[in-house]
Parts: structure tokens; C-alpha cells; sequence
């Protein structure tokens, strides 16, 4: 994308390649459940790899999630989410995102982009946060950041419910997907 604003000035940015840091960075999720709560989790195994553009406007995100990595912090229901029910892992291993553009909107960063869950693709938009830029103590320069949106399931077939004998159903329809993000700048 090529953006009409004018360059926009980030402390301590520099434009490069960044590949993510798995071991500080975490691709969580949550859904309201049995409709009192919300149920979280996380996917273990991803990437992602960061372009950074001299206009910040013009950077670049790809990233990737293991279906198989999924984890809710009971093992019965990760097993469950991997079957045809909901993401049919085998099928359809990885939920992927590509950027199509970032923007400014009253002040806020948003970074848009088609995301991929079981073969389907919509469109998306994140709200995007940096937590700055700064070296480790190895050497490496890093950037932080935190990314969030929500969707609806059912745009990607994800439509497994059940009644309640209660009332209502077991599952939101609306999912909260939220990125802690830390990355080095390749040398």
C-alpha cells in the first residue's frame, strides 16, 4: 500500500525486517462461554515476519498460527477445537494473516489485512499499540507491541453450538483475538 499521509516519526524506529520473538510474544484468544464467562486461550506455535517501511504507513505484517498448538488449558476441549467441529486442524493446519495496509484513525493505529481460518478469508482490521523500541542485553534491538480485534466465528464456518437448557447457547459468536508482540530486527 502506498500511503498519502506524510512520514510519521517514531521514537527509537527503525525500518528493517523483524521476526517475531515467540518466547515473549503470546496469539491469545477469548469467547464468551455458557453465556456468564469468557474462556481463553492461546496458540503455542506461530510466526510472523514484520517489514517496516521507512513511512511506518507502508510496513508489511505476515503471520502464521499452528492450528495443532492450540491450547485452552483443558485438554478435552483442545482436542475438540482441532476436529471438524471447529478448525479441522488436519484440513486446514495454520490461520493465517497478511496486511494489506496501515492507517492512522483519530490518533489510533489500525493495520488491516485479510485473516485465513479454514480456508475462508476475510478481511480484518487491528487495533494496533507500540510499546517502543530499545536493545536487550545480547545485542539485539527489539520492538513491542500489542494488536487486537474481534470477529465473528461464524464468518469463518466456525458455527459448532448448543442449546442451553437454560436459555441461550454454549458459545459467543463474537471472538476477541488479542497479540503481545515482541520482535528482533534482523542484522
Amino acid at each position: 500500500m502506498t500511503s498519502t499521509a506524510t512520514t510519521i516519526e517514531i521514537p527509537g524506529y527503525r525500518a528493517g525486517t523483524w521476526k517475531v520473538d515467540t518466547a515473549h510474544s503470546e496469539v491469545g484468544f477469548s469467547i464468551r462461554h455458557l453465556m456468564i464467562s469468557k474462556v481463553k486461550g492461546k496458540f503455542e506455535r506461530f510466526d510472523a515476519t514484520f517489514v517496516t517501511a521507512e513511512n511506518p504507513l507502508d510496513s508489511t505484517v505476515s503471520a502464521s498460527a499452528e492450528v495443532a498448538s492450540i491450547t485452552t488449558n483443558e485438554p478435552n476441549r483442545d482436542a475438540h477445537l482441532r476436529t471438524g467441529d471447529f478448525f479441522e486442524a488436519e484440513t486446514y493446519p495454520t490461520i493465517d494473516f497478511v496486511s494489506t495496509g496501515v492507517r492512522i484513525e483519530k490518533g489510533e493505529y489500525k493495520v488491516d489485512g485479510d485473516l485465513t481460518i479454514r480456508g475462508i478469508t476475510k478481511p480484518v482490521t487491528f487495533d494496533f499499540d507500540f510499546g517502543g523500541f530499545g536493545g536487550d542485553p545480547y545485542g539485539n534491538y527489539k520492538a513491542g507491541a500489542t494488536a487486537k480485534t474481534e470477529i465473528n466465528r461464524e464468518d469463518f464456518g466456525l458455527t459448532y453450538n448448543a442449546a442451553l437448557e437454560t436459555g441461550g447457547v454454549l458459545l459467543g459468536e463474537k471472538v476477541t483475538i488479542t497479540l503481545e508482540l515482541q520482535a528482533a530486527l534482523e542484522q
